[in-house]
């Protein structure tokens, strides 16, 4: 926190750290850093005065806002670490969380307010620590006027800020003492908490965002991610307060209360960087360019894209209709374990050519590598392989919390002295990088290797359809053949002449064997909240083990499953008639 904040306090007290989008349209809050030390060292005293000491681990569980930021810096103010829930989790993946990391304390709010809806959380966190022995108390504080109801471990958290005192003086911290731990999704589906350290996070976090984003002092960065994610850590708090920067926490939604949001916000609070997740800009893309039109965008300077690979369309989109062909934009890949981006197009020398959808350029220090099958590096360009990354970098995560083992089983076994992404690659003629997609999303037809993310991009070409996943099934003959799920713009009754349609395009776009046998229209599809298609319940369904669906705790609505389920068997009773 010293580097996030006593430094700047001490030069430019005055500084906006932070601009508060609230959910309510036009109602900004501007908080400076010296505003921010004060509320962060409240918020720390508070901590310690109810038993939080260095090293016990605290639950949060709010929406984004500077008494978020706050408290997640509080923590790391007194050595305890944090552990950021997204709060549209379920109760039950609350307390998983707070059970495998033993937390002591919950901060939390009474409510949170998202795209004019209101939410409970106060609700979720009494429901979420009635199974949690480890914790001793559940701050909470008021987004709304509404009374909640509290209990014994309950502390009104402004009521005690208030009383507490504005000084704070701060932990010494080792560089390798835990900072935060996060979780995130894994593929047996048990979440695992991603460990970071204080020292090489930080210097990552702050180096990469003012590099990949070329932050210059006075700007206003605007990540529109929620905290509750790894983005948020890195590009909402820890790398843009470090380098002192203006930093915008978004709590809407793009699309309240109308499509026009994230545009009327730049416009508004001039931003100079826009960092945004793909799946946001196809949304956006379906409601037509007038939305964008519409605001003064004259201030955006810088777009990136985070969370998965980009398909062609919405980069077009993004850098010709948003970006009106004049702002560099960054495709980045990175992940929770990375810390902070590992590949991106910039920094590279001025005006240096940006190909569209590829992530491109390592960051200082990384070494990327391509592995094949049997562990070999593939040398040369215009391969394709596994991605690992041949030597440790600041950034990187040093553990899984509580199972040390997992942790060298993710990342460390697949190809020994290498970190393994999960992601394959493409390295390309002139030796940029392109992210095929993870791993487990390869499909193998008649022996062609193919990503399944090169089909759904040749598919989301289509007009009609904006948004696809493809899975791999087992086929009697090609060993395994492209399943696809496809949204539709409206209800159309051409649906089978889509169909042809589509199968012409990726024939035509890839190749005949990549046209999937199968292809099924469904309302929407299973994601994450952070946007990612868990592609792995897709792979259930039509392996046909719906029974054994692993942990659905992480999807956006679990009612999304049962919905996929029961086209699925319409689908099949159609096709077998």
């Amino acid at each position: 926190t010293v580097n996030c904040l006593d430094q700047h306090v001490e030069k430019s007290p005055n500084r906006v750290a932070l601009i508060w989008e609230r959910d309510e349209p036009g109602t900004a809050v501007h908080v400076t850093y010296r505003e921010l030390l004060d509320l962060t060292c409240r918020l720390a005293n508070t901590l310690k005065k109810y038993g939080i000491q260095k090293g016990d681990r605290v639950a949060i569980y709010m929406s984004v806002s500077p008494l978020s930021v706050a408290a997640m810096l509080a923590c790391a103010r007194i050595g305890a670490v944090h552990s950021v829930v997204f709060a549209g989790f379920s109760a039950e993946s609350l307390a998983g969380r707070i059970l495998d990391s033993g937390c002591k304390a919950v901060i939390t709010y009474n409510q949170g307010v998202r795209g004019g809806r209101t939410i409970e959380l106060k609700t979720t966190v009494d429901e979420a620590v009635k199974n949690c022995p480890s914790i001793k108390h559940v701050f909470v504080a008021q987004r709304t006027d509404n009374k909640v109801q509290m209990g014994d471990r309950d502390i009104p958290l402004e009521e005690e800020m208030t009383k507490a005192d504005s000084v704070c003086t701060p932990e010494s911290m080792d560089s390798e003492d835990m900072l935060f731990m996060l979780y995130t999704s894994g593929s047996t589906g048990k979440p695992k908490g991603i460990v970071h350290t204080q020292a090489g996070y930080l210097l990552y976090a702050a180096l990469t965002h003012k590099y990949v984003f070329d932050y210059q002092q006075g700007d206003v960065f605007g990540c529109v991610a929620d905290i509750g994610w790894i983005t948020g850590h890195s590009y909402v708090v820890y790398g843009p307060l470090c380098n002192g920067a203006t930093s915008v926490l978004f709590e809407s939604t793009p699309v309240y209360p109308d499509p026009g949001r994230y545009w009327e916000v730049v416009q508004r609070l001039k931003i100079n960087q826009f960092y945004g997740a793909p799946t946001a800009i196809r949304l956006l893309l379906n409601y037509g360019e007038e939305w964008v039109k519409k605001y003064d965008r004259s201030s955006l300077k810088v777009l990136g894209s985070v969370g998965e690979p980009m398909n062609k369309e919405a980069w077009q989109w993004f850098y010709q209709v948003v970006g009106e062909g004049r702002c560099t934009l960054v495709d980045t890949w990175w992940q929770t374990e990375t810390g902070g981006i590992c590949i991106a197009p910039r920094p590279s020398e001025e005006k240096a050519e940006i190909i569209p959808a590829m992530a491109m350029r390592p960051f200082f220090g990384i070494v990327p590598v391509l592995v094949d099958e049997n562990g070999e590096v593939i040398e040369g360009n215009d391969v394709s392989g596994a991605l690992c990354i041949a030597q440790p970098w600041p950034g990187m995560a040093r553990t899984i919390y509580g199972d040390h083992q997992r942790f060298i089983d993710a990342y460390f076994k697949a190809y020994p002295g290498y970190f393994f992404t999960g992601d394959g690659a493409y390295r390309s003629q002139k030796g940029y990088y392109q992210i095929t997609g993870r791993m487990d999303d390869i499909i193998n037809i008649s022996g062609h290797r193919l990503g399944t993310a090169e089909i759904e991009d040749a598919m989301a070409d289509h007009p009609e359809v904006p948004e696809t996943a493809v899975v791999g099934y087992p086929h009697r003959i090609k060993g395994e053949g492209a399943f696809a799920f496809i949204v539709l713009k409206e209800q159309t009754a051409h649906v089978d002449h889509i169909k042809e349609e589509l199968k012409t395009i990726v024939a035509s776009k890839i190749a005949k064997y990549a046209v999937p046998d199968h292809i099924l229209v469904v309302k929407r599809l299973p994601k994450t909240r952070s946007g990612k298609i868990m592609r792995r319940l897709l792979r259930k369904v039509v392996a046909e083990q719906s029974s054994n669906m692993g942990d659905v705790t992480t999807l956006d609505d679990p009612s999304v499953v049962k919905e996929i389920l029961d086209a699925y068997q319409k689908y099949k009773e159609k096709s077998s008639s």
